[in-house]
């Protein structure tokens, strides 16, 4: 075969960690066969090919994740928090308890998903979470509304770390940034789109007696059940998996995969899972970091995609048809900084740099969003926020998945990185016992902290 690629090299020292205790160095790979070397165009077909496949594919059922639980401000403006009585912190309550599930079975969904396949495992809970989405149409009350979100939660808790454990078995190290922008920029697309869509949804008010946010639920749900069975048929497996659920590659194609993948980091094999070992990747600190520099952006984002559109009526004086739309410019734009961070980050074999970069965006943005006098002035810090926040996410899946190896390492890493989480469900819940701790004070004469000295009948909790 002319104009054959060199292989990766003949002489390359693996670190292995076990248990991030014992470091052994393994003697390097045997070159690669000349029957698994293609030529320059015929990798970049390959590549292209699993891009389209496998990318394209998972970032579309991210964008209905994205939409799916992120609706819930744009069914609150078209009538929802009245109807359903969400009065005090129901509001907020019906958000919280989605977080409970989602973050309880992170870990576990990582290792269903080795278990079970990609296909078969995701495909099936997109299509629930549909249904789920579909019946949230129908609630009468805020305790229905309050189960159906708990239940949404715990579908959609494997997705996302699967997926992006997924990504990272397919690609190198300094490839997988820019699949993961592509990624996540389809859900962009859908927090941006979501408030266009939600407006239009909305236009169907009265049909079959059915209020205008009903619908909304309604029509994306039964879209999600379509595309959870499009990706059952699409999404691939592992490259190494012996289920061979794929047949866009061909024997040899994929082998190439995998032996370029040995020698990128050398963690192709899957060693048989252990629950112990599993749970001592929870002792390596960089664990934790990544999960923290991961918190620290998505505390971000999903602030804004559960309240912006509130925030541009009440706080920036826009109608609600204004609103609903002004919610995409941002998320164009952020997708735009995504992209192009993420192209940087795989060319130059930048990460940290970049995560640096987009909180800078970040803390230029919010005191123009909480403390600019005009409305318009107020709106440009939004775009400043949205993109650094939502460009951070792929930075730091890549960054962990550059600098963890091990199959099952990654995959516990890639459940803390959203399982981290878990804090805001910790300032969610502490509000709502604030909440009526401070009710049963203005109602009874109840003295808050009254165990502490010189306790006042005046205190209450800030929430």
């Amino acid at each position: 075969m002319e104009n054959v690629a060199k292989s990766f090299g003949d002489k390359v020292n693996i670190e292995v960690e076990d248990a991030g205790k014992e470091v052994a160095s393994l003697p390097a790979p045997e070159p690669i066969e000349d029957v698994h070397l293609f030529t320059i165009p015929e990798q970049n077909n390959i590549i292209r090919r699993i891009d389209r496949r496998l990318v394209v594919t998972i970032g579309v059922l991210y964008c209905v994740s994205l939409l799916d639980r992120n609706n819930m401000s744009a069914a609150s403006i078209a009538g929802m928090k009245t109807e359903l009585v969400l009065t005090g912190l129901r509001y907020n309550t019906a958000n919280l308890v989605f977080f409970i599930p989602y973050i309880l079975f992170q870990a576990p969904a990582t290792i269903i998903l080795r278990k079970v396949g990609p296909r078969l495992y995701l495909g099936s809970i997109v299509v629930a979470w549909g249904g789920v989405m579909v019946a949230m149409g129908f609630v009468q009350d805020h305790n229905q509304l309050i189960a159906m979100r708990t239940l949404l939660g715990l579908f959609e808790a494997g997705f996302f770390p699967s997926c992006v454990y997924l990504l990272s078995t397919w690609y190198t190290r300094y490839e997988v940034g820019k699949r993961y922008s592509v990624f996540y920029l389809l859900g962009c697309l859908a927090s941006g789109f979501s408030g266009i869509l939600a407006y239009g949804l909305m236009q169907m008010n009265g049909r079959q007696n059915l209020s205008g946010w009903r619908w909304i639920f309604i029509v994306e749900g039964a879209l999600t059940i379509g595309l959870g069975i499009m990706g059952y048929l699409l999404i691939v497996d592992f490259p190494d998996s012996r289920r061979k659920t794929w047949r866009f590659l061909n024997q040899e194609e994929c082998d190439w995969i995998i032996d370029r993948i040995r020698h990128d980091r050398g963690d192709v094999d899957i060693p048989t899972f252990k629950i112990g070992r599993f749970l001592l990747s929870g002792l390596d600190w960089k664990v934790w970091a990544y999960a923290l520099i991961f918190f620290n952006t998505a505390a971000i984002t999903y602030a804004l995609s559960y309240t912006l559109p509130i925030l541009l009526i009440d706080n920036m004086g826009f109608s609600i048809a204004q609103a609903q739309c002004l919610v995409a410019p941002p998320y164009v734009f952020a997708g735009l900084v995504m992209y192009g961070t993420a192209w940087v980050g795989d060319k130059f074999h930048l990460r940290g740099p970049i995560i640096i970069f987009n909180m800078i965006l970040c803390l230029i943005g919010l005191p123009i969003l909480g403390w600019a006098n005009s409305a318009p002035i107020r709106y440009l810090g939004v775009f400043f926020v949205t993109a650094g926040g939502n460009s951070n996410i792929p930075a730091a899946m890549a960054f962990q998945a550059n600098n963890i190896r091990g199959q099952w390492k990654r995959a516990f890493c890639s459940a803390t990185l959203v399982g981290f989480l878990f804090s805001i469900v910790l300032v969610l819940l502490c509000d709502l016992d604030f909440y009526w701790l401070n009710r049963q004070a203005e109602k009874r004469g109840k003295v808050l902290e009254r165990h502490e000295e010189n306790a006042s009948a005046e205190f209450r909790y800030t929430y």
